[in-house]
């Protein structure tokens, strides 16, 4: 008797310490990914400015071709900068969006199916 009483303690104790260890890497995975978003945003932010400066510089090498100050190879070089700046734009979308899809999964996915009263499980 006494021992199935200090096995049922024993079972309850590990069942409770990894709980413990099973909610704080819950909470672990959700910050991670919040400081993920966090991070994703700065980038976002810089390289939307960066794409901005680099399409206002793409038209003004366009217009001084046009006038004939620049030359050719010059607006190239102005055309590849703007479409670099334009897929690190993209780039730093994507990455934001996985990041977003990330917390969803972190934070256990299907709870916007509650309205429904039915939940997903992920």
């Amino acid at each position: 008797m006494l021992h199935q009483r200090r096995a049922a303690v024993a079972a309850y104790d590990e069942a409770a310490a990894q709980y413990r260890s099973t909610v704080l890497s819950a909470f672990q995975n959700v910050a991670d990914a919040l400081r993920a978003l966090q991070s994703d945003a700065d980038a976002l932010a810089a390289n939307l400015s960066a794409d901005q400066a680099a399409q206002k510089s793409l038209a003004l090498s366009q217009e001084q071709y046009r006038l004939g100050a620049i030359t050719y190879t010059t607006l190239l070089n102005a055309e590849q900068t703007a479409q670099q700046s334009r897929i690190a734009l993209v780039q730093s979308q994507a990455a934001r969006f996985s990041d977003t899809a990330a917390l969803f999964q972190a934070l256990g996915g299907g709870w916007w199916n509650a309205a429904s009263g039915t939940f997903d499980a992920a």
